[in-house]
C-alpha cells in the first residue's frame, strides 16, 4: 500500500477585521509551482492505491452503464426555419455530432430507425476534438436562413471558448476567428453579426460585442460593458425576432437591455433600470394584437408576479397591468411567449409545474389564467424545451421522475393532450416497476418541515438498509427527481437513494431559499442533519449504512455537515467541493468571488459575515476531537469555479487529524469535469465502486 501524502505546512498569515488566521496549507493554491502538481499526483497515486481492489468492481460498474445505454441513437428533432436539428451518437464515440434535415411541415421525421430523408451532418464534435484531452461546446447558433453556423470550443476547461463561423453550404470555417470568449454567442436576426461576451480577470463575463461576419475581430465593436463586480453580462434573442437582448444580473438584482433586430448596431435601450434586490426576466409577445414585453419580476413579490408593459415606454417600472399575480403558494419561474399563447413553469407544492395560457386577437392582459398539464406520479421533473419557432402550433416538453426515464412529450395546448415523441431508451432487463419514489417529511430543528425525495427498488429488503443521500442547498437551485441510469447500478444493489432538499435551494419558493442563505446559510447544514437523522430515526437505515453526497456548493454542505456530525455517515463524497469558502470569499481578485457576496454575503468588508462563514467553512472547523467517517473529495485542476486548491487543502487538514480522507484530481478537466460520455462513465464508476465499498455493496451482484 502507498502511504499517504502529507503536504508540507509552510506558514501563511491572514488578518481581517482582527482576527489573524495562519493558513498553513496556502501555497497549494499556486497552481504553477511544482510542488503543487507533484503534491496531486501524489494524491492521485494514493487514491488508486487505496481502491486498487475495487478496479474489478468499476469495470464492472461502467459496463453495467453501457449495456443500459442505447449508444448509437438520435434526439427528437426540434425544428427551426426549414430545418429539423437534432444529435446523435455513435456507438464507441466520445461526442455527439449535430445533424439536420429539411423541414416541410410540424411533423419532426422518424428518427426510430435511424435513417432521416436528407439528412446532413452540421458539426461533428468528435472531428472537432481529435487531438485534444478535454473538449467541450460553448457556443453553437444557426442563422434563420440555415446557411450560416458559429460554434465555440474549449479544450482546456478553463470555460474560455475560441469563436469560428462556418458556411454550411461549402462546409468551410470562414476567416471568423475569435478567442476567448465566453458561452453562449448568438446571430441576430439577420445573420450578418454576431454577439457575444468576454470576460474579466476575475472569469465574469461583463462585456457584450458585436461581431461582423467575415471580418476581423479586431474590428469588433463593444456594445456594453458592466463595470459592477457583482454582475454578469450575457446576450440571447426573442424568440418572437423583435429583439437582440443584453441580460445583467447578480445573484439578487437583474437588468435587461433591448436593440431593435432591424438595426443591430443600435443602441440598447433598458426595460427596468435596476433596482437592488429586484430581479426580472422579459418576454416579447403580441397580445391582443399589440406589441407587449412581459416581466416577470419579484418587485414587491417574494414569489414573483407577471405584468405587461408598452415596449415603447420602457426605463419605469410603471405603468404595468397584472397578468398573473403573486401567490404565497404559488412560485412563478419562466414564461416564454409564441404568437398565439404563453407557456409558464412554476412551483407548487414542492414540484416544478407546467401550464398555459392561450392568445388570440380578442386577448386581454387581465384575469389570465393557467392552464395546467397534470401528471400521475407523485415525484416528477418538467419543464419546456427545444422551443424555438414563434409560430408553432404544439410546444415540446420534457419529462423525467426517478422511475421514468428522459422522455420528450409534443403537447397540444388547446387540448392538453400529449403525444409522445421519444423516451430515453434504456437497454436490457430495466423495467420501472421494480422501483417505486415517495416523498418524506423531515422536521428540522427549527420547526421546518423538509421533504425528502426516494427511489429504491421495490424488492428491496425490509428494515434499515444501505442509504446514498444526496444535498446541494444553493442560489435557488431545486434538485428535482430525475432518472440516471448510472443509479441503476446502485438501486440494483440494495441502496436506496435519497434527496434532501434543504433550504437554500428552490424547491418550496424563494422563501425556502432565502432561509439558507447569507446569514441563515447554517440552516442548509442543520436541515441535512436533521435529514440524516430522520432516516436513521424511521428505520430505514444506520449510520454505519448511509453516505452521504454533494458537489460545488453542495460540496461545502458535505463539508460543514460532516463537521456537525461526523458520527451519522459511514462515508462522505464531496465533488469539486467548495470547502475553503471563507479564503476563497475573501479575496476580490479570485474569479467569480466579488459575484458570489450576493449568495454568501462579503467578509471583506463586514465583520458579523466574517465572523459567521468562519464558523462553518469546513477548511476553518475541521475538528479534531472526533472520528470522521471516510471521505472522497473529487476535484479539476482546470476548474474555474470552484478553485482546485479548496479540497487539496480541506484534504490536507483532515488528514492531519487522522481521517480517513482521499483525493482524486482530474488534470485534464473543468468544473464540470472530464469531457466525453464514456470517460464520464468511467469517472461515476469509480465514484460508485467507492461508495459501495463504503455501503458494504461491493461485493453485491445487481438484482435481476
Amino acid at each position: 500500500m502507498t502511504d499517504a501524502p502529507r503536504a508540507s505546512r509552510r506558514d501563511h498569515a491572514r488578518t481581517h477585521h482582527g482576527d489573524t488566521v495562519n493558513d498553513p496549507y496556502h501555497w497549494l493554491s499556486d497552481k504553477e509551482n511544482p510542488d503543487v502538481l507533484d503534491y496531486l499526483n501524489r494524491e492521485n497515486v494514493f487514491a488508486e492505491s487505496e481502491t486498487t481492489r475495487l478496479a474489478s468492481l468499476r469495470t464492472t460498474l461502467f459496463e453495467e452503464i453501457k449495456a443500459h445505454t442505447k449508444e448509437t441513437d438520435l434526439s427528437v428533432p426540434v425544428r427551426e426555419g426549414d430545418w429539423w436539428y437534432y444529435s446523435r451518437t455513435f456507438a464507441g464515440k466520445q461526442y455527439a455530432s449535430h445533424m439536420r434535415a429539411p423541414a416541410s411541415d410540424w411533423t419532426p421525421p422518424n428518427t426510430q430507425n435511424g435513417d432521416v430523408e436528407g439528412e446532413q451532418i452540421v458539426l461533428d464534435d468528435n472531428s472537432e476534438s481529435a487531438g485534444h484531452e478535454f473538449y467541450r461546446l460553448g457556443s453553437f447558433d444557426i442563422t434563420r436562413d440555415g446557411n450560416r453556423m458559429l460554434y465555440a470550443t474549449d479544450t482546456v476547461g478553463d470555460e474560455r471558448y475560441t469563436l469560428r463561423i462556418r458556411d454550411l453550404t461549402t462546409g468551410r470555417d470562414g476567416s471568423d476567428h475569435v478567442p476567448g470568449t465566453f458561452s453562449g454567442a448568438v446571430f441576430s436576426p439577420d445573420g450578418e453579426w454576431v454577439f457575444y461576451t468576454t470576460v474579466d480577470d476575475a472569469w465574469r463575463p461583463d462585456t457584450v460585442w458585436r461581431h461582423r461576419v467575415g471580418t476581423s475581430a479586431d474590428n469588433d465593436k463593444r456594445v456594453y460593458h458592466e463595470p459592477d463586480d457583482r454582475f454578469w453580462a450575457g446576450v440571447g434573442v426573442t424568440r418572437s425576432g423583435r429583439y437582440i437582448v443584453i441580460v445583467l444580473g447578480s445573484n439578487v438584482t437583474s437588468e435587461w437591455l433591448l436593440i431593435d433586430a432591424e438595426t443591430p448596431s443600435g443602441e440598447p435601450r433598458v426595460v427596468w433600470h435596476r433596482e437592488e434586490g429586484v430581479e426580472y426576466d422579459v418576454e416579447h409577445a403580441v397580445i391582443g394584437g399589440h406589441s407587449t414585453l412581459l416581466v416577470l419580476h419579484n418587485r414587491h413579490a417574494e414569489n414573483f408576479e407577471l405584468v405587461a408593459i408598452d415596449a415603447d415606454a420602457l426605463g419605469d417600472p410603471t405603468p404595468a397591468v397584472t397578468v398573473l399575480a403573486h401567490s404565497d403558494d404559488v412560485r412563478l419561474e419562466s414564461v416564454e411567449a409564441f404568437r398565439d399563447r404563453l407557456a409558464i413553469e412554476y412551483r407548487a407544492g414542492g414540484l416544478a409545474r407546467i401550464g398555459t395560457i392561450e392568445l388570440d386577437d380578442a386577448s386581454t392582459l387581465t384575469n389570465m389564467t393557467i392552464a395546467p398539464v397534470e401528471f400521475d406520479e407523485p415525484l416528477y421533473t418538467v419543464g419546456f424545451g427545444g422551443n424555438p419557432e414563434w409560430e408553432q402550433p404544439t410546444l415540446r416538453l420534457s419529462y423525467t421522475s426517478f422511475v421514468t426515464p428522459g422522455t420528450v412529450y409534443s403537447l397540444e395546448p388547446a387540448t392538453g393532450t400529449l403525444t409522445l415523441l421519444k423516451q430515453q431508451p434504456v437497454l436490457g432487463d430495466f423495467d420501472p416497476a421494480q422501483y417505486v419514489q415517495s416523498r418524506d417529511w423531515a422536521t428540522a430543528r427549527d420547526g421546518s418541515r423538509m421533504p425528502i425525495s426516494l427511489v429504491r427498488r421495490r424488492d428491496a429488503a425490509s428494515g434499515p438498509g444501505p442509504v446514498l443521500l444526496y444535498g446541494y442547498g444553493s442560489y435557488e437551485a431545486s434538485m428535482d427527481p430525475g432518472f440516471s441510469i448510472a443509479r441503476l447500478s446502485l438501486l440494483n444493489r440494495g441502496v436506496t437513494f435519497a434527496i434532501a432538499h434543504v433550504r437554500g435551494g428552490g424547491e418550496l419558493g424563494r422563501r425556502w431559499y432565502e432561509q439558507g442563505k447569507l446569514l441563515h446559510k447554517k440552516n442548509s447544514f442543520t436541515d441535512f442533519v436533521d435529514g440524516a437523522t430522520h432516516l436513521i430515526d424511521s428505520g430505514l437505515t444506520t449510520p454505519d449504512q448511509l453516505v452521504a453526497e454533494g458537489g460545488s456548493a453542495g460540496g461545502l454542505l458535505m463539508g460543514a455537515a460532516l463537521n456537525l456530525a461526523p458520527e451519522l455517515f459511514a462515508g462522505v463524497h464531496a465533488a469539486v467541493p467548495f470547502v475553503d469558502a471563507l479564503t476563497t470569499i475573501l479575496n476580490p481578485e479570485l474569479p467569480l468571488t466579488v459575484i458570489e457576496w450576493d449568495e454568501w454575503g462579503d467578509p471583506l468588508h463586514n465583520a458579523d459575515v466574517y465572523a459567521y462563514m468562519k464558523s462553518y467553512s469546513p477548511y476553518e472547523n475541521v475538528r479534531d476531537d472526533v472520528a470522521y467517517p471516510r471521505i472522497l473529495a473529487t476535484t479539476s485542476l482546470n476548474d474555474t469555479r470552484v478553485f482546485y486548491a479548496e479540497p487539496a487543502k480541506w484534504v490536507a487538514r483532515l488528514r492531519d487529524v487522522g481521517a480517513p480522507v482521499i483525493l482524486r484530481t482530474e488534470m485534464h478537466a473543468g468544473h464540470g469535469g472530464v469531457s466525453g460520455r464514456y470517460a464520464g462513465w468511467r469517472e461515476r464508476a469509480w465514484e460508485m465502486a467507492w461508495i459501495l465499498d463504503v455501503l458494504g455493496r461491493a461485493d453485491s451482484n445487481p438484482s435481476a
